[in-house]
């Protein structure tokens, strides 16, 4: 995307392993760059933008700051500029460049990436936080990119992964447990996944037109004890998805318009209190 954007991008710098050094080659090849490791990095550039795991942010940092150190005289080097794209780490990751004069940035896209999937960065919001100058490059990149971005103060960029965090991957644990709920319902994982789109689909739907209040619908926005006790028997054996249940029903109850709320907070917290009492034996 950044060079369909119109930026250049003149290497790629990878690990010095075979498997690593194929993948570069192969990037490389697509983006018009050279493939290269830390110690033969010509580093001729504004910009180093590093994607890699968290645990080896700082890593990767030292391994470009000390040949860079070493061949450049003053101490200086040619880059201006170093961004990460960790959601949880903060610029300080890249405080071995820092110190020889680069000014740092962490530059994360609030998107999900997975194998075998390529998603569009085009108004996908970009969190930033680090060096005011890097900030600035950060901020008219991502707008070249046909995104938006938003400045993160430093405190609170654990919370912020933790929202992020909560957005996709344990949305995705919300999904799978939906299918242990209807395995109770007799259904089979794929079939529970077909069944369940469209009414998931309507539900971000109206989330986004109609924000979340609006949205709710179901037994717990009519007060509906009844049917909710249904439910916890149903879910009796299931002890992920009742649980599931109980947790969202509680938060339903904290946030969300629901009648008869104190008789829901009972028949809920009567459950809850058998998860807390005895978990592993429900």
């Amino acid at each position: 995307m950044l060079k369909d954007s119109g930026f250049t991008i003149t290497e790629i710098v990878s690990r010095d392993s075979p498997g690593s050094r194929r993948r570069a080659r192969s990037l490389a090849a697509k983006v018009g760059a050279r493939a290269v490791t830390a110690h033969s990095a010509a580093l001729d550039v504004g910009l180093l933008w590093f994607c890699v795991p968290d645990a080896e942010i700082r890593k990767a940092a030292f391994c470009l700051a000390e040949p860079a150190l070493a061949r450049v005289p003053a101490n200086r080097v040619e880059v201006s500029f170093a961004f990460h794209s960790s959601g949880a780490l903060l610029s300080r990751e890249l405080e071995p460049l820092r110190k020889l004069g680069v000014a740092v940035a962490s530059v994360h896209p609030l998107m999900t990436f997975v194998a075998g999937a390529h998603p569009s960065l085009a108004a996908v919001p970009f969190a930033l936080e680090g060096d005011h100058a890097a900030v600035g490059l950060a901020r008219r990149i991502v707008r070249k990119l046909g995104s938006k971005s938003f400045s993160l103060p430093a405190p609170r960029k654990a919370a912020y992964h933790a929202w992020a965090t909560m957005t996709s991957p344990m949305l995705l644990a919300f999904l799978v447990t939906l299918e242990e709920a209807a395995a109770a319902a007799g259904l089979a994982p794929a079939d529970a996944r077909r069944k369940s789109l469209p009414i998931i689909r309507q539900t971000l739907a109206n989330y986004e037109r109609l924000g979340a209040a609006r949205s709710f619908s179901g037994p717990l926005v009519r007060g509906d004890l009844e049917t909710v006790a249904k439910h916890l028997a149903a879910l009796k054996k299931h002890s992920g998805a009742s649980q599931l249940y109980v947790a969202l029903a509680q938060a339903a109850l904290r946030r969300l318009p629901v009648k008869h709320q104190d008789e829901l907070k009972r028949l809920l917290s009567v459950r809850g209190r058998r998860f807390n009492a005895c978990p592993f034996d429900l």
